[in-house]
């Protein structure tokens, strides 16, 4: 599915965006990807095997199935949000932002002054660094490139409505693994736990109430249809890895039916 409005205006609007997951860098199944009937595709650099030359080079080729990109980049690296937004990213998550004061460092490198810090630099061609046009990248870009701050932990939990008040940040991204491994204090990985339901929920309301967006991973369709029903628009489902395991298990399962 693809769609002329961008990203920022379709999650605004109320619109549900459905995305993959990419993990493996090689740039073929990258393509494959991004002709599936995902609404875009996110790019992971924290956990999966992404470097900023892949990234690079995967942004054109899933802006060319007329497709947005999101970012994941790894813990603290803020510098890889701008280079991300350089190379024509239309969003980023942070990992691990656990306070205000991270969230105010992650924005700073999202956006441009008078909002943040981000320097001058597109690469992209639709972009045209210093050519006639390119201000009307520089006048767009702080309402169009998302930043969504990560809520993994206790500590992000607590601090949820300090880091959604926090100039820059468009919205928050749940992990749902690593939120059940601290709200279960450490006893558990599993983002299936009917324990954290509840705080996802205050999550979601509260993003609302602040005029953000939430974003959350969904292991399968079904947690993702029970995620969008609690208020998550931005809802990433599975993986590569994933969808070749589904796939293979789907015809050989039919296989050993005929």
């Amino acid at each position: 599915m693809t769609s002329s409005a961008s990203l920022s205006a379709r999650l605004r609007s109320g619109e549900t965006i459905r995305s993959a997951w990419s993990t493996i860098s090689d740039p073929l199944l990258l393509e494959n990807i991004s002709a599936l009937g995902f609404d875009a595709v996110t790019m992971d650099m924290q956990h999966g095997s992404h470097t900023e030359s892949s990234i690079c080079q995967g942004i054109g080729t899933v802006k060319a199935a007329g497709k947005p990109v999101i970012v994941r980049i790894p813990v603290g690296r803020f510098d890889t949000a701008s280079r991300a937004l350089d190379f024509g990213a239309n969003a980023v998550i942070a990992p691990m932002i656990n306070s205000a004061e991270e969230a105010r460092a992650f924005a700073a490198s999202m956006k441009y002054p008078p909002v943040g810090e981000r320097s001058w630099g597109p690469l992209r061609s639709e972009i045209s660094y210093g050519q006639p046009g390119s201000n009307d990248y520089l006048l767009a870009a702080n309402q169009e490139t998302l930043s969504f701050a990560m809520i993994e932990t206790r500590a992000a939990f607590e601090a949820l409505d300090a880091i959604l008040a926090v100039r820059g940040i468009d919205g928050v991204f749940v992990g749902p693994a690593d939120f059940s491994i601290a709200w279960s204090n450490g006893r558990e990985a599993n983002p299936f736990s009917e324990a954290i339901v509840e705080p996802l929920t205050q999550i979601a309301k509260k993003a609302a109430a602040s005029n953000k967006l939430a974003g959350i991973y969904a292991p399968n369709s079904a947690f993702a249809k029970r995620y969008q029903a609690l208020g998550f628009s931005f809802v990433t489902l599975a993986s590569d890895r994933g969808y070749l395991a589904a796939g293979a298990s789907a015809m050989l399962n039919a296989w050993d039916e005929v």
